[in-house]
């Protein structure tokens, strides 16, 4: 397999196929990927508080944008979706306690953040795209 992103995701065209085929999935996925290297440095009595927290919510994000693009029905998918762009919120106000706990520092917080930011944008843009489905 080459190097290139796409392989990464192991998609072999341009089609969206499965959800790992998503824009909004794979920036999710670089979300949570982040979420839990800087975990890993955070003190061990945090291992059952806020690192569980932060892991969780971020994780759930790109589990519910599987389980919607998997679902038949419109209105089930959009609910998922919606679940997915609430646990990016979720996680980023666990970043923000962390920030504030001295856990990570401002600019990784920012960082991270930011791309927690692409991620809700990528879910919205999936959320429309349903809407105009159902109407």
């Amino acid at each position: 397999m080459s190097n290139n992103k796409k392989s990464k995701y192991m998609i072999l065209s341009t089609q969206i196929r499965n959800f790992y085929d998503l824009e909004a999935w794979k920036v999710s996925h670089d979300f949570v990927l982040e979420i839990y290297k800087i975990t890993k440095n955070f003190p061990k009595d945090e291992l059952y508080g806020v690192v569980s927290q932060l892991r969780r919510a971020a994780s759930s994000v790109t589990a519910n944008i599987a389980e919607g693009f998997s679902r038949y029905h419109f209105k089930d998918k959009i609910r998922f979706y919606y679940q997915a762009r609430g646990s990016v919120s979720e996680a980023q106000n666990f970043l923000l306690l962390a920030k504030d706990l001295g856990y990570i520092k401002f600019e990784q917080c920012g960082i991270i953040g930011e791309k927690g930011n692409n991620s809700r944008q990528l879910i919205n843009g999936l959320i429309r795209s349903i809407e105009n489905n159902i109407k």
